[in-house]
């Protein structure tokens, strides 16, 4: 059962967290338990009635940043790094992977909407003829594979250019991911993601919303926690602490990791149904992607 504690502890007994304002605590409770009856656009509007009273200068569109909204002496070096972004390389040999034809003549523009181009941020999409939530990295192997190639590796490598290319093409579009309201099957996909958000897991019995939601703006040791809004805007991530880019997939199974669970594997329904939520929570903020992070 999900509780909201006074503080939260790591093992040397070093306090993380402070204590959460009541009404942060009640919105963390209240979003957890009605994961089985959820409602996703009033949960969206009450995800974003709270961020508004828990930070009042930042505007929807700020979200795009990251942590970096909130932390402004982090913000002045991340600014710094954008002017020569590590990440311009990979939207390159993206462009250039995207274009190449596949061995039988065909390419990745032949599997999507709009020949690829600026469609980034309507992803994840619920597929109803397999009733099952794709994301952007899955349909790019499932459009490899429907043309006789390889499927890539989905935590790293050479997919994280192909998203960062086709994240690079939606840049400044607002994140608009539908749930079909004829279709149960999709709600179904939400409220799984939801209820995965919100249960506490692993050693340290943490949830996503531990950090993101309920502890927002907080710090555990040198680090700032950023907010659940806007968290799936700047992916593919070059992450200073990997040294290259990775997708959010990767980062999700690191967050696993750190709290001592076991990881699903990327890609799983699971992570899946979690991307959608995340994504639909964050519609309206702009797509950013691909970005740097620490």
């Amino acid at each position: 059962m999900t509780t909201c504690k006074q503080n939260h502890r790591q093992d040397d007994g070093t306090a993380v967290f402070a204590s959460a304002a009541g009404r942060c605590c009640l919105l963390f409770t209240l979003l957890f338990h009605a994961a089985l009856a959820a409602d996703p656009r009033q949960d969206l509007m009450q995800l974003r009635q709270f961020y508004r009273e828990r930070f009042p200068t930042l505007s929807l569109q700020d979200y795009a940043d990251g942590v970096y909204a909130l932390d402004p002496v982090a913000r002045e070096s991340w600014l710094a790094i954008e002017e020569f972004p590590p990440y311009e390389p990979f939207i390159e040999r993206g462009e250039a992977a995207f274009t190449r034809p596949f061995k039988n003549g065909r390419s990745y523009a032949d599997c999507f909407p709009g020949r690829g181009i600026g469609i980034a941020h309507n992803y994840p999409k619920w597929d109803s003829r397999k009733g099952e939530v794709i994301t952007l990295t899955m349909a790019i192997n499932q459009c490899r594979t429907a043309n006789g190639e390889e499927p890539l590796p989905y935590k790293k490598g050479p997919i994280t250019n192909l998203l960062a290319y086709m994240a690079y093409t939606s840049r400044g579009k607002p994140i608009d991911i539908v749930i079909p309201e004829d279709d149960p099957r999709a709600l179904t996909a939400y409220e799984q993601g939801k209820d995965y958000y919100h249960r506490r897991r692993g050693q340290l019995n943490f949830a996503c919303a531990t950090c993101h939601v309920q502890n927002a703006s907080k710090r555990i040791r040198a680090e700032m926690l950023s907010p659940m809004l806007g968290q799936t805007s700047g992916w593919p991530v070059y992450r200073l602490k990997w040294g290259e880019m990775g997708t959010l997939h990767r980062r999700f199974i690191g967050c696993h990791r750190q709290i001592r669970a076991k990881p699903p594997e990327p890609q799983s329904t699971a992570l899946r149904n979690l991307e959608y939520y995340m994504s639909y929570s964050s519609n309206g903020v702009p797509l950013n992607g691909p970005s740097t992070r620490k």
